[in-house]
This record gives structure tokens, C-alpha cells and sequence, in this order.
């Protein structure tokens, strides 16, 4: 498998131009709408962006004020 990737380092790049724009887009909507441990989850646990688009998409919908 090492092999793999050290042949294929592409995969690692395109994996990279993927995560961190979602990345980022999570960790901006959890600081702006207060959620202190979504944005320290998010800050550490590296999921290719699936935990982000989930928080993106469903856990940041603003609360009613």
C-alpha cells in the first residue's frame, strides 16, 4: 500500500485540493456561529471532509435567536 501511494503521490494532492476548501468552509461557519467543540472536532479529526460536509450541511443551520 505504500508503494502504492509513493507511485501515485497524484492522490494525495487531489485529496488535499478537496479536503481543505471543505475544511476551511467548516471551521469558519463553526467559529462564526459559536460551536466551540464542532470547530476543535473539526480542527483534529481528519475524515476527507466527510465529517465537514455533514457539519456543513446539517449541524450548522443557524439557531433561532
Amino acid at each position: 500500500m505504500d508503494q502504492f501511494i509513493l507511485n501515485n503521490s497524484w492522490i494525495l494532492v487531489a485529496l488535499a485540493i478537496w479536503t481543505i476548501p471543505w475544511k476551511g468552509l467548516a471551521l469558519w461557519k463553526a467559529a462564526r456561529n459559536d460551536d466551540k467543540a464542532w470547530f476543535i472536532v473539526l480542527l483534529i479529526v481528519n475524515t476527507l471532509a466527510i465529517l465537514e460536509l455533514f457539519y456543513i450541511f446539517i449541524f450548522s443551520k443557524r439557531k433561532a435567536k
